[in-house]
């Protein structure tokens, strides 16, 4: 499964920028996607996620201001950032819970990461 993310760039405090990311591959079935990131120093952190029945998980300091969806059709997510802060920016990562079709069957579950996309949020 590969995920190609896009929409990240520079944005001042208290706009907006929407993330996107899509999966492709040799999918057999997506249970979860969804958004990681990482600032400068600090840990990988989840910001939200969906799941295979619709529930989203956020961060407790985006909640309110993001919101995650999925088009599960299409194989996507994504993520709308609104009423932006400084503490917002980092590398934005797409991830998803997943497994392929191999000969015979399927592979084991297992995360799957996209590239990364720089979010710049200037004060």
């Amino acid at each position: 499964v590969q995920l190609q993310a896009s929409g990240g760039g520079l944005v001042q405090a208290g706009g907006s920028l929407r993330l996107s990311c899509a999966a492709s591959g040799q999918i057999s079935g997506i249970n979860v996607m969804g958004w990681y990131r990482q600032a400068p120093g600090k840990q990988r952190e989840l910001v939200a996620r969906v799941t295979s029945d619709s529930g989203a998980n956020y961060l407790d300091s985006v909640r309110g201001r993001f919101t995650v969806s999925r088009d599960y059709a299409k194989n996507m997510v994504y993520l709308q950032m609104n009423k932006m802060e400084p503490e917002d920016a980092g590398v934005y990562y797409c991830y998803a819970w997943a497994r392929e079709s191999v000969y015979g069957g399927h592979s084991p579950w297992r995360d799957y990461w996209g590239q990364g996309t720089q979010v710049t949020v200037s004060s």
